[in-house]
């Protein structure tokens, strides 16, 4: 099952801008897509496999990262 969470941030405006200028000169790439990619590889940069439930949510933000990297 694939399903999306809304949420709602409040990020610095230069990282903004730098988000709107990177959408502007990459027009496959939507907020969305950037944020599932930039969180996905955060949990797997800072996560830990310790426990088989952890171990299952890491293979999970891996696979979310790399469907998020090479989608078209």
């Amino acid at each position: 099952m694939n399903t999306s969470v809304s949420i709602l941030a409040e990020i610095p405006e230069i990282l903004h801008e730098s988000l709107q200028g990177y959408l502007d000169s990459h027009p496959d790439w939507d907020q969305d897509r950037v944020f599932a990619a930039a969180l996905s590889l955060f949990l797997l940069q800072n996560g830990s496999d310790q426990t088989p439930e952890a171990s299952q949510n890491h293979r999970q933000a891996a696979r979310i990262y790399l469907e998020t990297l090479f989608q078209s």
